[in-house]
């Protein structure tokens, strides 16, 4: 039985300061104690951006942990492949037990505490515990900037469904792992392991936030000029699916359709029918086969 808190492994990229302690006292809240970050900064990225995100992370008592750059803060191309080379490198580090896996714009909501879940996940013979993308926008649809007062629940109180109904991408992750478990890219798989369908994690993921747009049109053009290596073209094809909605709805996400099932929701409690919800996408979704007409 493992009676020690995961340690919560993360890549974090050049997100707006505020988020960086909003995510950290998240996780803490839920008895995270042990938190290993490593920096990565594309090219485009001001020295300030950078200096301002490492003295936050200083002011939080985290200091970045060494990888394959040797200081836990590395800059360049922002690869396919390079998040899940940094992400390995410290699990490595982080060494036996649970792994909490989650990008800085992912916010997990637990079904119970978190060890009565690690409890129910080893009693029941599971070394993963697995996670349903819960997407977080603001009450218009539009791409708003948020607030450390307002805070990121208030800002963007509407969750739904928008990375696999809209763009076509992989909703599923990989919430917790045992050090020895293999992860694939972008936390979605563990190869040979099978997560609970019943007891699914909300991944409230507010990645539609102010500059979001920039930040696809940039991915699009790197990874399309080769600037960038990607191993598909699945990472690009879901930033112009993003793109292409917002541009036909007056760069808003149309909250509406009822495609994407928007409703209002909470850090504070799990939407209601999550279970049922979340197993149904869980164990039915399958990669998507393009056929020319989105």
């Amino acid at each position: 039985m493992l009676t020690t808190p995961p340690a919560l492994i993360a890549v974090i990229g050049p997100v707006e300061p505020p988020l960086l302690p909003a995510w950290v006292r998240h996780y803490q809240r839920l008895g995270i104690e042990r938190i290993l970050l490593a920096f990565h900064f594309p090219d485009h990225v001001p020295d300030a951006r950078r200096h301002e995100l490492q003295a936050a992370s200083r002011e939080l008592g985290i200091i970045p942990t060494g990888t394959g750059t040797g200081t836990g803060t590395g800059t360049g191309p922002w690869h396919e492949h390079t998040n899940t080379q940094l992400r390995d490198a410290l699990r490595h580090k982080a060494g036996p037990g649970l792994h909490l896996l989650a990008d800085a714009d992912e916010f997990q909501q637990y079904p119970a505490p978190l060890p009565e879940v690690i409890a129910q996940a080893e009693r029941s013979g599971h070394r993963v515990v697995g996670g349903l993308m819960l997407d977080r926008v603001a009450a218009g649809g539009h791409l708003a900037g948020w607030s450390p007062e307002d805070g990121l629940d208030l800002t963007y109180p509407l969750g739904g469904h928008l990375t696999h109904r809209l763009l076509h991408g992989d909703p599923r992750k990989i919430v917790l792992a045992r050090h020895d478990v293999t992860v694939a890219s972008g936390n979605h798989r563990a190869p040979g392991h099978r997560p609970d369908a019943d007891r699914i994690c909300a991944v409230h993921h507010f990645k539609w936030r102010s500059g979001i747009l920039n930040d696809l049109r940039r991915r699009v053009h790197h990874f399309t000029s080769g600037t960038w290596q990607e191993q598909t073209p699945a990472v690009r094809d879901e930033a112009s699916r993003l793109l292409t909605h917002v541009g036909r709805h007056r760069g808003v996400v149309n909250t509406s359709d009822p495609r994407f099932a928007f409703r209002r929701v909470s850090l504070d409690r799990m939407p209601f029918s999550w279970p049922d919800e979340a197993r149904s996408i869980f164990t039915t979704w399958r990669p998507y086969a393009h056929t020319g007409q989105d």
